[in-house]
């Protein structure tokens, strides 16, 4: 099993409320959910950072070959 400290974190931004944050990869979808549900009657303006969001989807486009 692994340990908290295992948990990679991944950097989310709200444009809207102008604020990052960094949150355990298990809990970045509840942190979402959660942040634009109380801060943004559930419009998605926070998000896990388009830099990284980017990086993600080339390597697995890439690992699919679909590049």
């Amino acid at each position: 099993m692994s340990s908290d400290t295992d948990d990679p974190m991944v950097p989310i931004v709200c444009t809207e409320c102008e604020t990052e944050s960094r949150v355990p990869l298990s809990e970045v979808a509840d942190m979402l959910e959660t942040h634009n549900e109380n801060q943004h009657d559930g419009e998605q303006c926070a998000q896990v950072d388009p830099d990284l969001a980017d990086q993600l989807q080339d390597l697995v486009a890439e690992d699919m070959g679909l590049l």
